[in-house]
């Protein structure tokens, strides 16, 4: 990104790569140019044979609210799927940061992550359900496959959020730290990683996930499906006008 105010900052640490999405005042919302930087940011972590992890953190009180809903759905990149981010296959380890909430789309990203560090101020949650859509970035397939599924299933049909401490009781949080501490944290835990052969971390995370996204296009599939079923809904509409008009939704059931 070139211009004055980047959607995506990035600083080496050593060996760690801390990418933070950089659109506080649109709560890291993902739009074209975000997704773009992303997906630059990602892919230089790949291919630099100096870096052997990444660190995704964000500037400001929300880590993301996901998919910027004045983007029209233009946030996919050919390497990295939805947001540069939730289709990708990284060959090194990356860390989600969270302070503060990772909602909707940015809780999809949160799971496309490989471990995960939060602060006690951050909140997880999959809202859709609130406007009358579903997950579509793969929150319905990971979640579950990330957290005890009768959890999983709570966040997907109530819409509700869950405290970073709830998170890490069930292991979905590798590591608690304090309020606005998530940031140093990760890169805590990245160079304990990096500190080990990058050989065998590449190796080790390859195979932990061919086996893992085996499922993926069923995944997919399945997504799509949900997807097609409230496409054109009266409450898909009325879901999105009520959350752009700040007002409660008036469902019809249809």
């Amino acid at each position: 990104m070139t211009n004055a105010q980047p959607r995506v900052r990035v600083e080496r640490v050593g060996h760690v790569l801390v990418i933070e999405m950089c659109r506080a005042d649109k709560r890291n919302a993902i739009d074209r140019a975000m997704a773009d930087a992303l997906d630059e940011a990602l892919t230089s972590l790949d291919r630099d044979d100096d870096l052997r992890v990444g660190v995704l953190a964000a500037d400001g009180p929300v880590f993301s609210a996901g998919s910027d809903l004045t983007a029209g759905g233009d946030y996919y990149t050919e390497r990295g799927g939805e947001y540069g981010v939730i289709r990708r296959r990284l060959t090194k380890p990356l860390i989600a940061a969270v302070d503060g909430p990772a909602l909707g789309g940015g809780f999809e990203i949160v799971l496309a992550c490989d471990l995960v560090v939060a602060s006690e101020d951050a909140v997880f949650g999959l809202p859709e359900v609130a406007i009358g859509l579903v997950p579509t970035c793969a929150g319905l397939f990971r979640a579950p496959r990330s957290l005890p599924l009768n959890l999983a299933k709570e966040l997907a049909l109530t819409g509700d959020p869950i405290p970073a401490s709830r998170a890490y009781a069930a292991g979905f949080v590798n590591v608690l730290a304090p309020g606005g501490e998530a940031r140093a944290a990760a890169v805590h835990l990245a160079e304990r990683i990096g500190r080990n052969a990058p050989t065998a971390v590449r190796a080790s995370l390859a195979a932990i996930n061919d086996v893992v996204s085996a499922d993926d296009p069923a995944g997919w599939k399945a997504t799509d499906s949900a997807k097609r079923s409230i496409l054109g809904s009266e409450d898909a509409a009325e879901g999105v006008r009520a959350f752009l008009e700040k007002r409660p939704p008036k469902w019809t059931g249809r």
